[in-house]
């Protein structure tokens, strides 16, 4: 007698009990396997892009916007600083590495982001084809990409104003394609990494009139001031000797280069700057110093990821509640289902005990049945929590380029099988005991 096979036939007797445990069970483990899924992917991604980023610097605002925006590329910037300010700060001391970020553009929902080789030392980059960029308006892509948008090497393109498709297309200045990536696994799959030079150089009219205005007035006084001198000169020509004025233009000409070259360099802005400390006791001071004695406004990726997992931590306590509490109602609807399956099928029970069978092996018949509404009810919930990764991933490639990308079963789903399937015992074990202790010539008088 195959009591196994005994069990199935005897779930699908009453299919919609059957059914409903299983769907009730399914859905407790889709919601906690899916919880535990994306906890671990975004935990992963973000420690995997920190890159032991300790601080990013940036324009005032909130500092959670700046991690995001600077270090994870999903938000707005917090605004643009001077590159002189960003300058000091990299002078001082205490950092040990910084890295620029300038971006404000995309091409096709992908964010054009200007920087230098420290980026590529940071997030450990290297070239499958093509090379790095030499020269301005020369990009690097990631693989990802270049699948999805279809760019080669040598390709050109125009970006678009913002970080987003509709932007203002910047059509004076297109960019060439000089490099593919190989998957990193982190942000800089998501982004287009070029020169600073580049993005100064799209942004450049606005700052660049303002130069020109600037230097026309600067030029114009200039040329105003040598037409008095020149004037005196010509009235007061006994006066100065020919040495003495060309010692003095050559002065001038020195003093206005000089304060060229500086509002040149005052006038150029960047949006971000990662840092790593030369110690990680810095990270306690200088980010406070900068807080409170800067126009600049500094945060702590750690800390602000941190906080960010404690404002979202009770709305997933929440949900794994509730999918706990729906894996308790299935466990006392796989009760139900088996004590009622009992109760109907007494007679047909001590019939098979008269044939031979034994207390142990009807027993051992309601413990198959819940093992397998259990395991089949675990084995469809893992199913549905990757379909259900699987549409968060699409909705998250949509709208920031990212994917959520594991679909392995991970340690803690083991402890979810673990259980369910005691759950299933425990469901089991009152209507087993029955059948163990039913009395055959009792139940056989009474039908």
């Amino acid at each position: 007698m195959n009591i196994f096979k005994l069990s199935i036939k005897n779930l699908f007797y009453r299919p919609l009990s059957s059914l409903l445990s299983l769907l009730l069970l399914a859905l407790g483990v889709s919601m906690i396997s899916l919880l535990v899924l994306i906890n671990s992917v975004v935990q992963d991604q973000m420690n995997n892009n920190l890159k032991g980023i300790d601080m990013v610097v940036g324009a005032k605002g909130s500092p959670l916007q700046l991690i995001l925006s600077s270090v994870y590329h999903v938000d707005s910037p917090t605004g643009n600083i001077s590159l002189m300010e960003a300058r000091s700060i990299e002078k001082n001391p205490m950092v040990g590495n910084s890295v620029p970020l300038l971006y404000g553009d995309n091409y096709e929902g992908f964010r054009i982001v200007g920087t230098n080789e420290k980026f590529i030392e940071l997030y450990n980059l290297s070239i499958e084809n093509g090379s790095f960029w030499d020269n301005e308006f020369e990009v690097v892509v990631g693989k990802k990409i270049a699948t999805k948008l279809n760019l080669k090497v040598g390709d050109t393109f125009v970006t678009s104003h913002g970080l987003r498709e509709t932007g203002e297309a910047h059509t004076d200045n297109p960019f060439t394609v000089v490099g593919i990536t190989n998957f990193s696994n982190s942000v800089a799959d998501q982004l287009i990494l070029t020169s600073a030079e580049s993005v100064w150089g799209v942004h450049g009219d606005h700052t660049h009139d303002d130069e020109e205005h600037d230097h026309d007035e600067e030029h114009d006084n200039d040329e105003e001031h040598d037409h008095d001198e020149e004037h005196g000169h010509d009235d007061e020509e006994h006066d100065h000797d020919e040495e003495h004025d060309h010692d003095e233009e050559h002065d001038n000409d020195e003093e206005h280069d000089h304060d060229e070259e500086h509002g040149h360099d005052d006038d150029k802005e960047i949006t971000a700057m990662l840092i790593k400390f030369n110690s990680p006791m810095n990270v306690i001071q200088f980010p406070r110093y900068i807080n409170e004695n800067t126009n600049l406004q500094s945060a702590v990726p750690s800390y602000e990821i941190s906080r960010l997992f404690k404002l979202f931590g009770f709305g997933i306590e929440t949900i794994n509640l509730l999918a706990y509490l729906i894996i308790i109602v299935s466990g006392i609807s796989i009760f139900i289902t088996l004590f009622n399956s009992m109760k109907e099928r007494k007679y047909d029970m001590a019939l098979i005990r008269t044939l031979g069978g034994s207390r142990l092996q009807l027993s051992s018949m309601l413990v198959y049945e819940a093992l397998v509404l259990t395991i089949s009810g675990f084995i469809l919930g893992i199913i549905l929590s990757r379909l259900g990764l699987a549409f968060i991933s699409s909705l998250m490639e949509s709208s920031f380029n990212y994917s959520l990308n594991s679909y392995g079963i991970l340690n803690d789903e083991f402890w979810l099988l673990a259980i369910s399937i005691f759950i299933g015992l425990i469901a089991c074990l009152i209507p087993s005991i029955q059948v163990y202790k039913m009395d055959i010539s009792k139940t056989l008088s009474n039908e």
